[in-house]
């Protein structure tokens, strides 16, 4: 499998090139964010021929955030594409949508926290009376309260700032924030940024304090499914075929985002790859496999999703948002 990408600048959209167009199915793919390393894996189907070899012709949509990319598979504009799994709790409790997660991506949350070494601070409770940068809309935030209440704590014990997420490495090599909030897939940015300054990065996954839970996921419109089920089988086994590759190819990857989105550094998106792995690849996928939901995690994840954004936690069973049988069995 390889690197999936996030939206393409421009608005415009791709579609994998075929000698018989007519011949393929046609599926739009959902994207949930900007194009990174993290999102090599649709950019990998299309440049490696994966998804047409599967008889697919992808179109990718555009996204700014997981709730938008919720909506949009909603509302049919697209079929199938990535997002969150608790955005798409929430909106299942909020709104009843027509969306179902066919195959976790992360199978580990990606938040944590960055320090440089020397600042004291190695373990996640290493944070009490620290300053700490955060960007305003992260969903980092949503579950910080519950990192912190694991641990005895508040965000009383932390002094929180919140700033443009452009702000926060600076503000971190600067030295007016002990750590900075951000996500596992941007290691290499901010290692890239430490060196530059002189300084070495200390990363603390939260995973590390206790917050398991499944986070970027597959998820696809109902009718989709229904309608289509066939041409969501082979999609999700060419989708799988390119994260795999893009994990054993973390260049070609993030080749395959650039010959698309050229403004991207391509150092940088490889990095990312790499980076993004990390939340594909590990103890959990050896456990369960890729792509799998285990019930239990998934029972977990639904439980930290409620408790931070204060929905009954019997409003939900988690397992009726989730379809495993489209999932490739090799």
């Amino acid at each position: 499998m390889k690197h999936f990408s996030a939206a393409l600048f421009g608005g415009f959209t791709l579609a994998a090139t075929a000698t018989s167009a007519n011949a393929l199915d046609q599926v739009t793919f959902q994207l949930d964010w900007l194009p990174g390393g993290d999102k090599s894996p649709i950019y990998v189907c299309i440049e490696q021929g994966f998804c047409e070899e599967a008889g697919i012709e992808v179109t990718i949509e555009q996204g700014r955030g997981s709730s938008e990319a919720v909506t949009k598979l909603a509302t049919g504009i697209s079929d199938i594409g990535t997002a969150g799994l608790g955005a798409l709790m929430a909106a299942t409790i909020t709104e009843d949508v027509p969306v179902t997660a066919v195959m976790s991506y992360f199978n580990q949350g990606p938040h944590a926290f960055y320090t440089l070494e020397g600042n004291g601070i190695a373990t996640v409770e290493d944070v009490r009376g620290m300053t700490i940068a955060t960007s305003p809309f992260t969903s980092s935030n949503v579950y910080l309260p519950l990192v912190l209440a694991d641990l005895g704590m508040t965000e009383e014990d932390i002094v929180l700032n919140k700033m443009d997420p452009g702000a926060l490495g600076p503000t971190l090599m600067t030295g007016q924030a002990d750590a900075i909030i951000a996500w596992v897939v941007d290691i290499t940015r901010y290692t890239t940024q430490a060196e530059e300054a002189g300084k070495d990065i200390v990363v603390i996954p939260w995973s590390t304090a206790g917050l398991e839970l499944y986070s970027a996921s597959v998820v696809a419109n109902d009718t989709f499914l229904a309608e289509r089920p066939d041409v969501a089988r082979r999609f999700l086994e060419a989708y799988q075929r390119s994260i795999v590759f893009a994990s054993e190819n973390p260049s070609e990857a993030a080749e395959a985002v650039v010959s698309v989105v050229p403004e991207l550094d391509l150092a940088a998106i490889e990095g990312g790859v790499n980076d993004a792995m990390l939340l594909v690849f590990n103890e959990v996928t050896e456990a369960d496999g890729l792509g799998a939901f285990e019930a239990g995690r998934l029972a977990a994840t639904w439980e930290r999703v409620a408790a931070a954004q204060g929905f009954d936690v019997d409003a939900l069973d988690p397992e009726t948002i989730v379809d495993r049988s489209f999932l490739p069995t090799n």
